[in-house]
């Protein structure tokens, strides 16, 4: 436990302590204290002591006020089970274990009379039984009851399912003595007793007998409803008000799609047996459909009820984030259940229009009644003959007061200062603070952090004191400050909150509550900082503002919100720091005295003031405060020198300047004569001595002796004889003149400066020099900006057009006399200045070329260019056009810039430029005018996010400036990015958002140039399909192959790789060595494309081919081929991909598997690549890996060793007449063995050369299927897409060999009986929905001889529609039987489980599955699985099936292949309409097909897209062929021109009737007489037979394209396995042939349906990843430790017991046929899936089946598929169980309408029947069946249903 303030002083010590409690993250207003029992759920506050109880897990708690621990007891764990009814003993109850006791009610009781006041709590364990505590030790157990009975259950059993209590006092029925019991409202568990109801009455004081506590006794009400599970009923609050009790809970709506909605129920306190019941709907809009949390409180004094709701997941009890606060009016409320109540006592439930107002909920039989409207007022409170419980249609609506985007979870309500304010905890842990305005509207005005990230409980109180509220999270109990006024220390602060709790309290200088500051009755005392408007007490004026700091004064304050003082206090005025000063108080001003200046602080550096604060204070209370400003004439002075006197004079303060003594002062006189007034009071504001202006030119030239006179005036103050001298700074150096001073007039005197020749270092023309006038050591005042403008003429001035350009009053001239023409002073220059300046002289043109059309900016550089603009005007011209010289980028003397000027035509000639009457200037290069050509665009396509370079190519294309150079695709600019070329130019596109043709412009500056047929086509961004192959070994040098569309515009692809972590874990269960896992992405254009998976493995390993002696060569002989030993050869690598060379020539590569290498090298021994003395060397190439294998040496045959000269001739002499002999025998053996060894080597290269031929055929025909599957999958989606409702889905898997399913049928029963067997039922139903009857009668039926497995599969298919709309407790109770179920066969054989469906858990795993993975099938698994059928369909239909046998020459299934050669013609018939002779409809079909075939073909072609049960069936029509005008022949597949042979009639077919291609038939509707229309097909399990049977019976065989040679007399078991034998040692290779073919043709589709199902790139389906979950919990509580196991069972319950079936069956999800041939391949396509599934490694021989010898090579990777499938779901996060049930709940409600639950139980009850004294002898054996009283309640039920004789 830890208890936790935060004041800043403790933060760092706590955090020392105890490091792992976030203190930092509390608010400072919350006190907390962490408790042990996480997740706590219920606080409880004693109003009287102020003592808080808390409830959790395992845990009660006791604290004081200040959340001090006080006493602390430990409820559990304890040996419990749902299922069990206490007291619990582990020989009775074996599902026992250590069990959570969470607390689910926690209630105060105050007791009666002499009985002692008591805590009720209630808990989780032992069926949710109560107890009681002591109020001062919650330690001390008041009661318990050691054996309780079943009505003494109080709580639900289930922590998740809500429990809520109340406790009431009221007179017993003679009204005499009290009676005290508690109201408690509890949610359906599933789990135990079934049958409590949701709302009963629990008898308290007096309790009759001490065991009776808590019970629920027959005088007591109790809410009666039909089926507890369908209304899912969540309570949330229970309140009183007035003599009635109010129930809020949550319930789905049977009357409006299964939704859940809010209600709101009424009850009499007096009302005990629930006559009065009330209740409803409570409407948010906005769709707020779930309360959170409530709290009955008071709106503008009115009792109101507030309740956080949440917006619910579509028809789910989901909650999202969307939450918002709604307010009802307890009036409102109260006046519309009086008018429900009053509807269904008097009017029936109807309305004035007629309208349904009211109904009665919860029941089966009862309606509302029209009893006299004076039974309204007599019956307030209801009894036995009025109506009840009724519920309103109509719901009470409101309006959000507030929304919020964070779920709300609780709500508590307070009134202060007459405003309601409501605390809203959210799942966040912060409590908001809403004020909640009269009209229903709110605002939020403060947060507080309780408890970061755990959501506040719906347990919100206040303490009596309304100080604080107290708090409960997931392990914490927080005291949170209903308002934290006193944190803020100002008033400024205190407002800025804007906390309706807070204001600020004027004359305590304290921010409170209102009731907190002593004078807030009175005007201005306390300022409510909740209303904006409200401001500060603040002065408004100050009089004076400021003032001289050098003296003393009154200064007058004025508040308009001062507040009124008594007659005895006072304020104060207090300047800066100094000691405070009385205050005179004048209505709302105040008077205080200015400090001495000597107190005053001191000015700022480089300020001429200082400002000091103001502060007006009641004691030591501040009241407000305010600047006055203290100001320093002679700081004023000081800080200007330049003009001291003007400074003074024209500051912002009140100065006065003493010229006399050169003094700032604020006095008006000075302590000479002369005073010069400050000029806010002087009407002369011009008084101050000052030099007023330069009487010669301001402009001095440097290098020249000059004079300046300077003019002064206001020097008439001045009487002495004190010298004047004039001062000139040039570059910080004062230069001193002597002055002649002349007097012009009265006031105005002329100071001549002595002649100076000035000089200045810098290079500019000119330079300001100041200049000011000194008398003595006084310095005169002169006007702000009197300077000398001294100036160097040839500064910066190069040529004569610059020197001519500066203004004239310079004087500057061009003077042609001096050493070098310069510009000078006209003075400076020895001989005559020239008038005019030489011809303009052009240095470079930029650019030289332009296009005709103009508008490119011309740049001429050079000299002499002109003065100014105006002198170039019109005279420029490029290649003789005028060109326009632009005024803002013109620069003198040195550029112009023109714009070039349309042309007629092609020119070339120079820039010319004529400055005035000049001469011309011509430029050296010449200008072109040209007229650029674009020719060719390279691509012309390309993606939408850019990227492309397009090439341009062209003519003259450097026309104009390159940077006036634009190039735009469409209106989307493309940028150059390389060095353009006169026939060439590079750009790069940038992204567009929309495809398509757009126009390709260039633009030279304002030239437009395109080609008129050449555009640029946007197109989509190229999409990889798929990147193959997707594996590598380390070395690399693969050829990576992508697949995908709009690759055709890409230009550069560039693929990266990186590496990521592999799980070593599944490296080891793979059983393989090292590999990496990779991604790689490829870039297109600049642009990431995708990223896809990549897989590197080890490089393979190739041996040498002599490995005892590496150095020798290895032997061969001509003619055969090499073999070459490894390892992981075909790792990452194909045939196709390795090379090998034998010296320097080729050794062609035969045949490569894992472990070796055959390559046929020539038959002359090659060269070596090295020297031709040397052997030579084998050399094989994967990818980057060259391997050197050694030297090879041939043998040849003719070289023998040698033998001696003398032996040879002495040989040769005696077995001359031998080798004559034998010669011949030898040259024929050895020619022979030569061939049998050259036969044999190639033998391995005939399956390869097989297989290359069946993909030759394969690609043909998956071509011809891809283009016929094209329309298919534009239509597959949508309504193309042909997959049953539900309701047909069900029938089918549920009961897959029934023609009528219960589900198709109404119940048969006699009207008189209908009503007590419907009771009957209903009541079976309640038993059912008890675990322990359903599963004791299941054990029970399993038990009995005559239950056959038939009868398991169905009675479990029964107990799942039954129980449809319960799909969490149909869970439940199959994971119960299967925890049975695996205790069996561990004891037995573990992997046998699940194998087979002996059980009828089993059945219920098998519906379970497809329940759940329905939507999987819907969204994810129907599309494939579609596209397999119709590739199957259309395969088969293109060959020869046979209509007797059902064998195809297309398939996949070896025993119906058709092996004999059938000649057949592929032809087209013209259907036309039976009505309509226009637009006939072509159907491809074979010569060979039957009639009946032909019309199947037909229908398919004409209602493609339509579901098969919508199309007419073929034998309801004829087939005519039509000729000519009157031509009609009907067809059929059997008549007078049947062939008969011996004893074999064959069936006819079009080559029998010699229907030649392109003929026209008709189908139309067979005559009434044999056979009537039919549209909606009957579901059908196989293919519809076409014979006649009547021929059967004659003794005449059918026969269609094969007549049958079974051996009727050898046994049909060992018939099939003898022909399997055969077939599997000697198949002929053509008929092999056709199954590779079809096989390849349908590798995609197979491979689709497999990935879909397999696949983890999306999430598993729920249902799956929960239910391996549970097998994996099974398994390690039973200490399975085998992989394989597991893996066997998680076989057996997903892949063998649902995909299985749905593979072989897709009628059960599609609306389609299945044919005995399409069945066949169904059937080895789900063998194969079978084999992917299974653990064992799938080894083949020549005695294998075809079958399996097909998908040899796929089964390895698809048991990888199936590997990572299982590994992924294992190893992803588990926690799935809440998310299981959400869906479970959803599935309920959504898909439980399709389910007829009365014909269903009825069904079941048939077994109930039939084994009666079984089941009840099993229950009354059972010690709970016992206490629940199941076998009686069994005996009510068969008493109803059947009025059999019980012991009732």
């Amino acid at each position: 436990m830890l208890v936790s303030m935060t004041p800043p002083s403790l933060l760092l010590l706590l955090f020392i302590l105890i490091p792992l409690v976030p203190l930092l993250a509390q608010d400072s207003s919350v006190q907390w204290v962490t408790l042990r029992g996480a997740p706590l759920s219920h606080l409880v506050l004693d109003a009287e002591t102020g003592l808080l109880y808390v409830g959790g897990m395992d845990h009660l708690h006791q604290l004081s006020s200040d959340l001090e621990l006080m006493s602390h007891v430990k409820t559990g764990p304890h040996l419990d089970s749902p299922n069990c009814l206490p007291p619990i003993a582990l020989k009775d109850c074996p599902s026992a274990r250590p069990t959570h006791n969470h607390n689910k009610l926690l209630l105060l009781d105050r007791g009666q009379a002499m009985e002692q006041g008591s805590m009720i709590a209630c808990g989780s364990l032992y069926q949710g039984i109560c107890e009681k505590r002591s109020l001062t030790n919650m330690s001390q157990l008041l009661y318990q009851s050691t054996n309780p009975v079943d009505t003494q259950f109080v709580a639900a059993n289930d922590p998740h399912v809500s429990t809520v209590g109340i406790v009431l006092t009221t007179r017993d029925r003679a009204g005499g003595e009290m009676l005290r019991f508690m109201l408690v409202g509890r949610g359906f568990t599933g789990m135990g007793l079934g049958d409590i109801p949701p709302i009963t009455a629990r008898r308290l004081y007096p309790a009759i007998l001490p065991q009776r506590a808590f019970a629920q006794e027959d005088e007591l009400g109790k809410l009666i409803i039909g089926s507890y599970s369908e209304y899912d009923m969540h309570f949330v609050k229970v309140v009183t008000f007035k003599d009635h009790v109010y129930f809020l809970f949550l319930r789905r709506d049977f009357r409006n799609k299964m939704e859940y909605h809010t209600y709101i129920s009424r009850v009499c306190i007096s009302d005990r047996n629930f006559y009065s019941y009330v209740e409803v709907p409570l409407l948010c809009h906005g769709g707020y459909n779930l309360p959170r949390g409530a709290w009955l409180g008071l709106l503008s004094g009115k009792p109101t009820l507030f309740i956080v709701m949440v917006a619910g997941w579509t028809s789910t009890s989901l909650a999202t984030d969307n939450a918002a606060l709604c307010v009802f009016g307890m009036a409102e409320v109260d006046a519309m259940m009086e008018q429900a109540r009053e509807s269904c006592y008097t009017k029936g439930g109807r309305g004035v229009k007629g309208q349904e107002e009211a109904y009665v909920v919860y029941t089966l039989s009862s309606n509302c009644l029209t009893l006299p409207q004076v039974s309204v007022s007599e019956y307030l409170c209801g009894w036995e003959h009025t109506p009840s419980p009724i519920g309103s249609i109509k719901p009470l609506p409101a309006i959000p007061t507030l929304t919020t985007t964070t779920q709300l979870t609780a709500v508590a309500t307070a009134t202060e200062a007459g405003h309601t304010v409501a605390f809203l905890g959210d799942r966040e842990g912060r409590l908001h603070k809403v004020l909640v305005r009269s009209n229903g509207s709110g605002e939020v005005f403060g947060s507080v952090l309780v408890d970061s990230g755990s959501a506040i409980k719906a347990d919100l109180l206040l303490d009596t004191n309304q100080q604080n509220l107290f708090v409960l999270t997931n392990s914490r109990v927080s005291k949170v400050a209903m308002s934290s006024c006193e944190w803020n220390a100002d008033c400024h602060s205190c407002l800025a909150t804007r906390d309706l709790y807070c204001g600020w309290c004027v004359l305590e200088g304290r921010c409170s509550r209102k009731d907190e500051c002593q004078r807030h009755v009175h005007a201005n005392h306390w300022i409510w900082s909740f209303n904006s408007s409200n401001q500060c007490v603040l002065v408004q004026s100050v009089q004076p503002a400021n003032q001289s700091k050098d003296e003393q004064t009154q200064v007058m304050l004025t508040l308009p919100q001062l507040p009124a003082l008594k007659e005895t206090e006072s304020l104060s005025c207090i300047f800066h720091h100094l000691p405070p000063q009385p205050a005179l108080i004048t209505g709302t001003s105040i008077n205080c005295q200015s400090p001495e200046p000597t107190l005053l602080p001191p000015l700022p550096t480089g300020s001429d003031h200082v400002i000091v604060s103001l502060s007006l204070t009641f004691g030591h209370v501040t009241i407000s405060t305010t600047n006055i400003t203290f100001y320093d004439c002679g700081a004023v002075s000081r800080l200007n020198q330049t003009s001291q006197c003007l400074a003074c004079v024209f500051s912002v303060w009140k100065c006065n300047w003493c010229p006399l003594d050169q003094q700032c002062t604020h006095h008006d006189q000075c302590p000479n004569e002369h005073t010069t007034l400050s000029h806010k009071e002087s009407t002369h504001p011009s008084q101050c001595p000052k030099v007023f202006g330069i009487q010669s030119s301001a402009l001095v030239p440097v290098g020249l002796t000059r004079s300046v006179v300077l003019k002064a005036h206001n020097l008439y103050i001045f009487q002495d004889d004190a010298t004047y001298v004039c001062v000139v700074t040039v570059e910080d150096v004062q230069i001193n003149l002597t002055v002649i001073v002349q007097k012009a007039n009265d006031d105005i005197y002329s100071f001549t400066c002595s002649p100076h020749q000035f000089q200045y270092a810098v290079s500019r023309l000119v330079y300001s020099a100041p200049i000011f006038l000194r008398r003595g050591a006084m310095r005169i005042d002169t006007l702000p900006g009197l300077q000398l403008l001294l100036y160097n003429c040839s500064a910066g001035q190069t040529d004569c057009s610059q020197c001519r350009a500066i203004p004239k009053e310079y004087g500057c001239v061009w003077c042609m006399e001096s050493p070098v023409p310069s510009c000078v002073y006209n003075q400076s220059c020895a001989g005559i200045p020239t008038d005019s300046c030489p011809a303009p002289q052009i240095i470079q043109v930029d650019p030289l070329s332009g296009p005709l059309e103009g508008g490119v900016l011309v740049t001429i550089s050079g000299s002499n260019l002109g003065m100014s603009n105006q002198d170039v005007i019109g005279g420029v011209t490029v290649a003789g056009v005028q060109c326009p010289p632009q005024p803002d980028q013109y620069k003198i003397s040195t550029r112009i810039v023109c714009t070039l000027q349309a042309s007629d035509r092609k020119r070339r000639g120079p820039v010319i430029v004529t400055v005035g009457t000049s001469r011309p200037g011509r430029s050296k290069s010449y200008f072109n005018y040209q007229d650029p050509q674009i020719l060719d665009v390279l691509p012309d396509k390309g993606p939408l996010s850019g990227g492309t370079r397009v090439t341009i190519k062209g003519q003259q294309l450097l026309t104009g400036l390159p940077s006036q150079l634009n190039i735009f695709m469409g209106t989307r600019p493309c940028y150059i990015m390389e060095q353009v070329s006169d026939i060439l130019l590079v750009c790069q596109t940038l992204s567009t958002n929309q495809t398509g043709i757009v126009p390709i412009r260039v633009f030279f500056s304002k030239a437009e140039r395109s080609v008129p047929n050449v555009t640029f086509r946007y197109v989509d961004d190229p999409v990889i399909t798929e990147a193959m192959p997707a594996e590598s070994f380390y070395a690399g040098g693969r050829v990576i192959l992508v697949t995908g569309r709009n690759l055709d515009v890409v230009q550069q692809p560039i693929m990266s790789v990186w590496v990521e972590p592999v799980d070593v874990g599944r490296v080891r269960r793979r059983r393989r060595l090292a590999l990496i896992s990779t991604k790689h992405q490829l870039v297109f254009n600049g642009t990431m494309a995708t990223g896809k998976s990549f897989i590197y493995y080890p490089n393979p390993r190739l041996f040498p081919l002599n490995r005892e002696a590496l150095d020798a060569p290895y032997h061969f002989k001509a003619g055969g081929v090499i073999a070459v030993e490894g390892e992981g050869l075909t790792r990452a690598m194909s045939r196709q991909e390795v090379s090998a060379r034998l010296g320097d020539e080729v050794c062609e590569v035969k045949t490569l598997d894992s472990t070796h290498l055959y390559c046929e090298p020539p038959e002359v021994q090659p060269m070596s690549v090295y020297d031709s003395s040397h052997l030579p060397r084998l050399k094989v190439v994967m990818g980057n890996l060259q391997v050197d294998l050694g030297m090879v040496q041939y043998d040849n045959d003719s070289q023998l060793p040698p033998i001696p000269l003398a032996a040879q001739i002495g040989l040769g002499a005696g077995a001359a007449v031998i080798i004559l002999s034998v010669f011949i025998i030898i040259l024929m053996y050895r020619r022979k063995s030569k061939q049998a060894l050259r036969d044999y080597k190639k033998v391995l290269l005939q399956l390869e050369t097989l297989e290359i031929n069946v993909g030759d055929q394969c690609r043909k025909e998956f071509t011809d299927l891809m283009t016929e599957m094209t329309d298919l999958s534009s239509d597959v989606g949508g309504p193309g897409l042909p997959l049953l409702d539900y309701h047909t889905y069900a029938e089918r898997v549920f009961f897959p060999g029934h023609q009528v399913a219960p589900l198709s049928h109404l119940l048969d029963l006699p009207e008189s009986r209908r009503h007590t067997v419907e009771q009957g039922l209903q009541q079976l139903n309640n038993l059912l929905s008890n675990r322990l009857f359903l599963t004791r009668f299941i054990h029970t039926l399993e038990a009995q001889q005559g239950f056959s497995q038939r009868d398991r599969g169905y009675v479990a298919s029964l107990l799942t529609m039954v129980l449809h709309d319960k799909l969490e407790y149909f869970t439940e109770v199959m994971k119960c039987l299967l925890q049975d179920l695996v205790q069996q066969y561990v004891a037995k054989n573990a992997k046998l489980m699940l194998r087979r469906t002996e059980t009828v858990v089993e059945k219920m795993l098998t519906n379970w599955m497809s329940i759940c993975l329905y939507s999987f099938l819907k969204e994810v698994a129907g599309e494939p699985l579609y596209m397999l059928y119709r590739a199957i369909k259309y395969q088969v239909d293109k060959g020869p099936v046979d209509a007797v046998t059902g064998k195809a020459k297309r398939t996949l299934n070896d025993s119906h292949l058709l092996r004999e050669d059938i000649d057949y013609c592929a032809m087209t018939l013209l259907l036309k309409n039976a009505n309509d002779d226009n637009c006939p409809c072509p159907v491809k079909v074979l010569d060979t097909d039957t009639i009946t075939q032909v019309k199947d073909k037909i229908l398919d072609q004409v209602y493609r897209g339509v579901p098969f049960s919508q199309r007419p069936i073929a034998d309801s029509l004829d087939l005519e062929w039509r000729s000519g005008q009157a031509g009609h022949l009907t067809l059929s597949d059997d008549d007078v021109t049947a062939v008969i042979q011996d004893c074999w009639k064959r069936l006819n077919t079009l080559q029998h009737y010699k229907v030649p291609d392109g003929a026209t038939v008709a189908l139309v509707p067979r005559s009434k007489t044999s056979c009537d229309t039919q549209v909606n097909q009957v579901f059908q399990t196989g293919e519809k037979t076409t014979m006649l049977e009547s021929e059967e019976e004659e003794g005449l065989r059918l026969w269609h394209l094969v007549k049958s040679s079974e051996d009727l007399e050898i046994p049909k078991h060992r018939k099939s396995s003898m022909k399997e034998r055969e077939r599997a040692k000697a198949i002929p290779e053509i008929y092999l042939t056709r199954l590779l073919s079809m096989k390849g043709t349908l590798q995609k589709f197979v491979d689709d349906i497999f990935v879909a199902i397999l696949s983890t790139k999306r999430p598993p389906p729920i249902a799956v990843r929960f239910f391996f979950d549970f097998l994996d919990d099974m398994a390690e509580k039973h200490g399975i430790d085998d992989p394989e196991t597991v893996h066997i069972w998680k076989t057996n319950s997903l892949p063998l017991r649902f995909w299985v079936n749905i593979l072989k069956n897709p009628q059960f999800v599609l609306d389609v046929q299945v044919t005995d041939s399409i069945d066949a391949v169904l059937s080895v396509i789900a063998q194969t899936f079978i084999d992917a599934c299974t653990t064992s490694e799938h080894k083949v021989g020549r005695d294998s089946p075809v079958n399996k010898l097909l998908y040899a090579r796929e089964i390895p990777r698809y048991k990888q598929l199936v590997e990572r499938y299982y590994s992924d779901i294992h190893s992803a996060a588990s926690g799935c169980y809440q998310e299981m049930n959400s869906t479970l709940t959803e599935l309920s409600g959504s898909l439980a309408s399709e389910m007829n639950s009365l014909v269903v139980l009825h069904e079941l009850y048939k077994y109930v029947n039939k084994y009666y004294d079984q089941v009840i002898m099993s229950l009354e054996e059972d010690i709970c069946g016992q206490k629940m009283q199941l076998a009686y309640r069994l005996q009510q039920v068969a008493a109803l249903v059947e009025n059999k004789v019980t012991d009732l």
